[in-house]
């Protein structure tokens, strides 16, 4: 019984917090629940062989004549077709897919490893955060879009899991410095001192204490950040140091489209929509989330 109690409680804080939300906040949490349903869509087409709805994202009927290049709108292509007959929003849908990941692994590596370092050295204190800080202050010396510019460029990183895997192990020192300067203001707080004069065990305090309280804002920074990924992983695309073409991204899209830029600017403008929609949209939940942390946070 004390267990649904628990369960519905948090459900009706979740609802609660949804209703709270500005208009515009409700439509950026939207626009993502569909970026993220259509990329899994996406993804579920092609393991079944492309059984669903959804056109062919790599099929160039131009080539074989079958249909002239950049159709407008139509009930065969809603948001028309590129400089090779491709449908737009199917590339657009499997481009999503990409974006999708780079961020989610970004998030994961800063959140599980960022976060538990973070935790523990603004915690446990001594020379494990002097030696862990000072490692941080060389790897941040250099700047990070160089050096995943240089790493990519090097190393001719085109696979999918390799590109996010770089952009999550780069994301790791800036989540350690967030994760300890949220550790050092709760460490001082009351409840802390609390289980530490009865005796708790350090690791049950870091555990059940502390990373629960800066997971919130974590969270808050890690939709901000997500969508800067975004934008790098763009860049990268548009500039072909990303993954190989055929794969359908954002970035390469606007690239391919710059090319009969005179004749439409359909092929640059969808990508670019989905893209600066998506990037706000993770900004400004960002931005929300960041302002409850401050006001949970006050609470404390």
């Amino acid at each position: 019984v004390i267990q649904t109690g628990k369960s519905s409680s948090k459900r009706n804080g979740f609802l609660t917090a949804i209703s709270e939300m500005p208009v515009v906040v409700k439509l950026a949490l939207f626009w993502l629940v569909f970026i993220v349903t259509a990329a899994i869509y996406a993804q579920i087409d092609l393991l079944l062989n492309q059984a669903l709805p959804l056109q062919d994202p790599f099929h160039q009927p131009f080539l074989f004549g079958d249909a002239s290049p950049v159709e407008g709108p139509s009930a065969d292509h809603v948001l028309g077709t590129d400089i090779l007959s491709r449908d737009n929003l199917s590339r657009l849908i499997h481009g999503a897919w990409v974006s999708l990941i780079v961020a989610v692994t970004v998030v994961a590596f800063g959140i599980v490893f960022g976060g538990f370092i973070g935790a523990f050295v603004g915690y446990v204190r001594g020379r494990s955060e002097t030696v862990v800080m000072a490692g941080l202050d060389v790897v941040l010396a250099f700047p990070p879009l160089v050096l995943l510019l240089a790493l990519v460029s090097i190393y001719k990183v085109r696979n999918l899991t390799l590109i996010a895997l770089v952009f999550g192990v780069l994301s790791i020192p800036t989540y350690v410095r967030i994760a300890r300067a949220s550790t050092l203001g709760i460490a001082s707080r009351e409840f802390i001192q609390a289980a530490e004069a009865i005796g708790t065990k350090r690791r049950s305090i870091l555990f059940r204490e502390i990373i629960p309280n800066i997971m919130p804002a974590l969270l808050a920074y890690a939709l901000i950040s997500a969508g800067f990924v975004i934008v790098i992983e763009g860049t990268l695309s548009y500039l072909g140091l990303s993954v190989q073409i055929p794969q359908p991204t954002w970035g390469n899209m606007i690239n391919e489209g710059r090319r009969d830029i005179r004749r439409t600017i359909l092929p640059i403008f969808w990508p670019g929509l989905f893209l600066t929609l998506t990037v706000v949209s993770l900004n400004m939940l960002g931005d929300w989330v960041q302002q409850r942390v401050a006001v949970r946070s006050s609470a404390l």
